[in-house]
């Protein structure tokens, strides 16, 4: 048997990807988990490499992978032979029964035993005159793509699994939010959230013009601390945010940091430069749904791993990786971002260029982090290729840096929240 340590660094090399499933309120109340071996298989179907999940869940982390919320995972029949659902938690976890699954009596005791422990179920692509409907009893949510079907059929749908809570899957666009919700959906699983057609022009708020002024002075070639100092004076929720990070065991400094400007040059210009970016993303997203502000973080960090890799010395990539979402959480378009910002004329088109799909020196970087965040893996490769970077490495980072989002977010919460 592999020793522990060994058995998780391979698992950083998963190729994972989840998709948010949010509330109507757009708040995310799960994940669906999809693996894979390796993106240089060719097409693979989502359910064969179920049992990866598992073994990716268990040495990474629900609350890693998940971000505290729930793991919808799709079951294969060899899941079942091995009792492998078993080695996560039943209050974690939302078994998909997909079509695939035939309805067999051995599958319905393994099921009937699975929900007498606490499992959930959702069946996944419900149709008409679906045969997993002998299952109704035991599944608590049905999942429809209803753009698949007629609207009338849609409703006959719902209307049948009475006791199932109804998710909507394809929804990739505020009107498909809308369209859903009036269809009876209650959760809804897609990246709409994302979509820019909900983005408009207005004033930023006071607060929100102080930390845009804090990434103004972050993004001069030279730092001023004491304008920097002064700004995080002047916000008392990002001033005990910093001070509880300074305080926090993960630097261990010796003694109490007590004083900003201490803590400010301890730190340097690197790690504060980065901290401002991160606790700007953290705050300025706190009315948003949360998956928005944790992409920032995961695409910041992926962005800054892969940079010694590439040829790209003057940008700062920690800070495209995190603007590359900043439109959808401030609902304002990119070119108005950027404006206020003290870039290069040159770094804000490059970036103006790979939001819009344009080529520019930032596109394939951009490319690259959605095709990792969506799961396409038959576009990583060659936009990998294009980079120079290898897909072992990729991941590895892309992993790493999920890892890394979700622990700097779990503790900037916790020193919220007291």
């Amino acid at each position: 048997m592999e020793p522990p340590a060994a058995r998780a660094e391979q698992a950083l090399y998963a190729w994972l990807s989840r998709e948010p499933i949010l509330t109507s309120g757009e708040q995310v109340m799960g994940y669906e988990l999809l693996c894979r071996r390796d993106s240089s298989e060719g097409t693979q179907h989502a359910t064969e490499a179920s049992g990866d999940v598992i073994d990716t869940v268990n040495l990474l982390g629900l609350d890693a992978l998940c971000d505290g919320r729930l793991a919808f995972i799709k079951l294969t029949p060899e899941m079942l032979k091995g009792d492998q659902m078993l080695l996560l938690p039943p209050d974690r976890l939302v078994i998909e029964l997909p079509k695939e699954i035939p309805p067999k009596p051995e599958f319905a005791a393994a099921f009937n035993k699975l929900k007498s422990k606490g499992y959930r179920f959702a069946l996944d692509g419900v149709m008409a005159n679906d045969p997993r409907r002998q299952f109704a009893d035991i599944a608590d949510y049905i999942k429809v793509d209803p753009r698949a079907h007629p609207p009338k059929e849609v409703a006959a749908l719902l209307a049948s699994y009475p006791k199932c809570q109804r998710i909507a899957t394809r929804v990739e666009t505020h009107a498909h939010f809308v369209e859903a919700g009036h269809c009876g959906f209650t959760f809804f699983q897609g990246y709409f959230f994302r979509s820019s057609g909900r983005v408009k022009a207005r004033h930023f708020s006071q607060n929100e013009v102080s930390r845009i002024q804090l990434l103004q002075a972050i993004s001069s070639p030279e730092l001023n601390f004491d304008k920097i100092e002064e700004l995080i004076k002047h916000d008392p929720s990002l001033s005990y945010r910093l001070l509880r990070y300074l305080n926090s065991p993960v630097l261990g400094f010796w003694t109490p940091i007590t004083s900003l400007r201490h803590g400010i040059n301890l730190l340097g210009e690197h790690e504060i430069a980065r901290w401002i970016r991160v606790a700007t993303a953290l705050s300025l997203g706190q009315q948003k749904c949360s998956d928005l502000v944790l992409t920032a973080l995961v695409r910041g960090r992926f962005c800054e791993l892969i940079a010694d890799k590439l040829d790209r010395p003057q940008t700062d990539l920690f800070l495209f990786g995190v603007l590359s979402i900043m439109d959808a959480i401030l609902d304002v378009p990119m070119g108005v971002i950027l404006e206020g910002l003290p870039l290069a004329a040159e770094t804000k088109s490059e970036i103006l260029a790979a939001k819009v799909g344009r080529d520019g020196p930032l596109t394939a970087i951009y490319r690259l982090i959605l095709a990792r965040e969506l799961g396409e893996w038959e576009e990583i490769a060659p936009v990998a290729k294009k980079l120079n970077l290898s897909l072992p490495f990729v991941n590895r980072t892309y992993n790493s840096a999920m890892l890394w989002a979700s622990a700097f977010g779990a503790n900037a919460a916790a020193a919220s929240a007291e």
